[in-house]
């Protein structure tokens, strides 16, 4: 059934007076993370953003188990956990918690033999799309045409296709998500902490202070995205793969608004010509295509 706002917790185990930036989407991710699991959660967090927001809040920010690791290991130290936590017969969900550099490219060694494993972990990739805590350098899931402090004229390469490539690993659940649609990410939390083995949400997280928009936007950059199909929401049970009801609409192309919307609020995409935003709407379409085709099959 899906969830209503009213039934979520009221408990508060993301504290406030934290040091995330104004507008921070991976303050939001971790509320709603929290009101999915409660004090089940267990989570495993490599550096990064995350990492600085929980440390720098006075006695810290979490009112939950927390392990911060070294940028390489999240999901290897998650699956130790959650293989102790069933020797010692306790009720317990570990998360690993990584952006886009502690998932997709330093930390996908471990993410990628956690999910040949199958262990009984959840990952969660929070993607602001760069490297925001080390200074807005680049990421492979930066996208195509992103100023970084490395591509200082524009990313020249495609954004890596991360949630395809965890599903052809053949893990249980994969899932996208993203902080603009909440009831709809929480929905996903819990599905993948009833299943047993390796579960991957990819949530996606619109950065103020990076991708330089008004942080009182967030919400609004995040909606964008799914309602432009530039991001596709959608989750896969054992292969099938269904499209998630928010982004349902703009499988009709006719129905998706102008990729224009979503880069002109970000000063990001500043150097973009013409014929970049031709190729970026192209790259929508593309996607849409293969999203499609799984679905079918």
């Amino acid at each position: 059934m899906p969830i209503s706002i009213k039934d979520l917790p009221k408990e508060k185990l993301f504290l406030p007076g934290n040091a995330s930036c104004p507008g921070c989407p991976e303050a939001l991710g971790l509320k709603y993370l929290t009101m999915a699991l409660g004090r089940k959660l267990m989570i495993v967090i490599p550096a990064g953003c995350t990492s600085i927001i929980q440390g720098l809040a006075p006695g810290g920010a979490f009112v939950f188990p927390t392990l911060n690791v070294p940028f390489a290991s999240s999901d290897a130290v998650a699956a130790g956990l959650a293989a102790a936590k069933k020797i010692l017969g306790e009720d317990a969900v570990v998360v690993a918690w990584g952006g886009d550099g502690g998932t997709a490219d330093i930390g996908f060694a471990t993410l990628s033999g956690a999910a040949e494993r199958n262990d009984n972990v959840i990952h969660i990739c929070v993607d602001n799309e760069a490297y925001m805590n080390t200074g807005i350098q680049r990421s492979s899931l930066t996208p195509f045409g992103a100023w970084t402090t490395t591509t200082w004229r524009g990313k020249r390469e495609r954004k890596k296709e991360l949630s395809l490539i965890m599903l052809m690993h053949k893990i249980p659940y994969v899932a996208t998500a993203s902080v603009g649609y909440p009831l709809d990410f929480i929905e996903k939390v819990r599905k993948a902490a009833s299943i047993k083995g390796f579960k991957f949400i990819h949530l996606h997280a619109p950065c103020p202070v990076g991708w330089r928009f008004d942080p009182a936007k967030t919400v609004h950059v995040a909606k964008l995205a799914v309602e432009t199909g530039m991001w596709i929401l959608f989750e896969a049970e054992n292969g099938k793969l269904r499209i998630s009801p928010p982004s349902k609409p703009y499988a009709d192309k006719s129905k998706r608004k102008p990729i224009k919307e979503y880069i002109r609020l970000q000063g990001r995409f500043r150097t973009l010509r013409d014929e970049d935003i031709s190729i970026l709407e192209k790259m929508v379409d593309d996607a849409w295509e293969t999203i499609l085709r799984l679905a079918e099959r």
